[in-house]
């Protein structure tokens, strides 16, 4: 299957840009509120990239928990996009062994650097709010994490079938199927996102969520013209 040659690096640009501008957003600002002197100031907030190990941004991060209050679809947003960027990210690592594609592999790698960096984000908002961080667990497919998502309501999820069709696929077959399927991975994606930016109300999310319907809008017209759709 021969794949039209698409302009992956201005895809990648896009997704590098979108997330500095959530890191900018998510990180700035410490002056912009007054004292996070009410509970709820004191449980909303972002915490940086790294729970574990601090990084010396992740003080400032916190420190900007208290500016702008988050509601319940925030957290909807933050709990339901972390899964469905870990399946993307899943999916995205198959491309370097099994993509006959330079393409296909380019996008898949633009894919894991621009949503790791988010997962991690929406974790740190999650944990400063004191709400649950969904767990990172698998289905059977070591290789997989995450993945045991066949009843999920989230938009544009790949089942376990799915994804083990993807697994066991290799060459132009494994590319044709990765475009299909991560076309309505994203497709959902920006569902979600179009939600959060109507109906939720703490700022980083929204930047996150503004950044999304860009970045993936743009790859979803890249993996079209790689289909031959456009």
């Amino acid at each position: 299957m021969a794949f039209r040659r698409s302009p992956i690096r201005r895809t990648a640009a896009l997704a590098a840009a979108a997330t500095a501008a959530v890191v900018l957003t998510a990180c700035g600002g410490s002056d912009s509120s007054s004292s996070p002197s009410s509970s709820s100031s004191a449980s909303s907030g972002h915490s940086g990239h790294g729970m574990g190990s601090m990084s010396p941004a992740a003080p400032s991060g916190a420190a900007s928990a208290g500016q702008g209050g988050h509601n319940a679809q925030d957290v909807t947003f933050a709990q339901e996009m972390i899964p469905h960027h870990r399946q993307a990210v899943a999916m995205a690592g198959l491309a370097p062994s099994r993509a006959a594609s330079q393409d296909v592999k380019d996008l898949a790698a633009t894919i894991r650097k621009a949503q790791d960096p988010e997962i991690a984000t929406m974790s740190g908002w999650l944990k400063a709010w004191g709400e649950k961080v969904p767990d990172d667990s698998g289905s059977g497919m070591e290789s997989m994490p995450g993945m045991d998502h066949s009843g999920s309501s989230m938009p544009g999820m790949m089942s376990d079938g799915d994804m083990k069709r993807l697994q066991s696929l290799s060459g132009d077959a494994f590319d044709k199927a990765f475009l299909q399927m991560m076309i309505g991975h994203h497709e959902g994606a920006i569902a979600m996102a179009r939600t959060e930016q109507a109906k939720g109300s703490y700022g980083p999310a929204q930047t996150m969520a503004k950044s999304i319907v860009t970045s993936q809008s743009a790859e979803i017209t890249e993996m079209k013209k790689m289909l031959g759709e456009q």
